[in-house]
């Protein structure tokens, strides 16, 4: 949901949903944020209107508050040496569809990550689900991934990310792409989905050539013919590995950012639904979600050709912020309480509507609240240093 610090140095931007936000945090520190208009929209509000909002980042001169960090030791494990060993807590159920992950200290040029690290998110995360989804494939975090559910031997698949960047000549997409054929060389194909290309490219490439919010517009349709060519090259790439199974290809990005031409280029489509940043209320918000979900991705998706399956990338609700003036998004605030009231009404409710959803996130990330403040670094299940927040787990069973 927040941007990446080394944006003119060819590396891509750290995994999240909002790259977009990245240049604007460059050019000021005011708040930034887009809303898009969903069919016969009402603004109850100036500034609040029911759209999909990709973020809404503010800047406090005094920062009061910054997620713990992570640590080890969380999971205990009968033996010492086998990771399968570990021993689950009582208090995480297997009710979410999926996650989204990145794992700690994967940003370049730093790539801080460490296998051990990755292990113990892997065991607390099997507890919840079985599906992760990736951002990206930079400090090496598929080959990670898969050697973590190897040793781990949990029930666990992962949809592996290329993270491609408009303006680098392709270099992002090629460097993460050859890392991803190394880690499938290694490890196969069993325990992969299916590998996203692009993150928010065509929001990013809108916002760097002046498309406004057109999408299928003269811009978004170059964007789009640069992201189909990456697409493209990956289906041939990974198609010809000799894997066990053929990899669907498929692209994420916003809600309201998604470009015909692309989604009747791929498998499937992962759209970032955050009623926070929509300004919608706690009450509102998992009705909202699931049917902007609905009505704007599912449906387009159906009325193409092709009929790529859809995914709701990202969705969740924040529990603290780094300033007080961002701990309301109007109507609503910040808050354990509050993201309670979210899992109560959107996990078990998603599920038996059969909506394939990757929950953001798994754990407070404070790289993104040193460098964003406000609610960025505040959206896991689990505090930075992975124990579980003050919430419990909603108790519905899925595969």
């Amino acid at each position: 949901m927040s941007g990446y610090t080394n944006m003119d140095d060819g590396a891509p931007p750290a995994y999240s949903s909002s790259h977009w936000l990245e240049q604007q945090e460059s050019k000021s520190r005011k708040s930034k944020w887009i809303v898009i208009g969903v069919l016969s929209v009402v603004l109850f509000a100036v500034g609040a209107a029911i759209g999909v909002t990709v973020s809404k980042l503010h800047s406090s001169a005094s920062s009061h508050k910054s997620p713990s960090s992570g640590s080890a030791g969380v999971v205990s494990q009968k033996n010492s040496s086998d990771p399968s060993s570990f021993v689950k807590d009582p208090n995480l159920k297997h009710s979410f569809y999926g996650l989204a992950y990145t794992p700690e200290g994967s940003q370049l040029p730093e790539c801080g990550n460490s296998l051990d690290a990755v292990i113990e998110d892997v065991q607390l995360m099997s507890q919840l689900t079985s599906r992760l989804r990736l951002y990206g494939a930079d400090c090496n975090q598929s080959a990670l991934v898969l050697e973590a559910i190897k040793q781990t031997k949990v029930n666990m698949s992962v949809y592996l990310g290329i993270y491609n960047v408009p303006t680098d000549g392709g270099a992002a997409y090629v460097r993460q792409r050859d890392t991803i054929v190394d880690a499938l060389k290694t490890y196969g194909a069993d325990n992969v989905l299916g590998v996203t290309v692009g993150n928010e490219f065509i929001l990013d490439f809108l916002e760097a050539n002046g498309g406004g919010d057109l999408p299928n517009g003269d811009v978004g349709n170059a964007g789009a013919a640069l992201l189909i060519s990456n697409i493209t090259d990956a289906r041939q790439t990974f198609g010809g590995l000799g894997l066990s199974k053929t990899l669907p290809i498929g692209n994420a990005d916003a809600g309201s950012f998604f470009n015909n031409e692309v989604l009747e280029a791929v498998d499937y489509g992962m759209s970032n639904v955050h009623p926070w940043f929509a300004n919608v209320s706690i009450n509102d918000a998992a009705g909202w979600t699931a049917d902007f979900f609905q009505e704007n991705n599912v449906a387009l998706a159906n009325s193409l050709t092709n009929k790529p399956q859809m995914f709701i990338a990202e969705t969740g609700w924040p529990t603290d912020s780094s300033d007080a003036g961002n701990e309301s998004n109007g109507p609503s605030t910040a808050s354990a309480a509050n993201l309670q009231i979210f899992l109560d009404t959107f996990v078990c409710q998603a599920n038996q509507n059969g909506t394939g959803y990757f929950y953001f996130e798994y754990f407070d990330e404070a790289w993104k609240a040193a460098q964003f403040g406000g609610v960025e670094g505040f959206w896991g299940l689990f505090n930075g240093n992975k124990t579980l927040k003050a919430i419990t787990i909603p108790d519905c069973e899925i595969d």
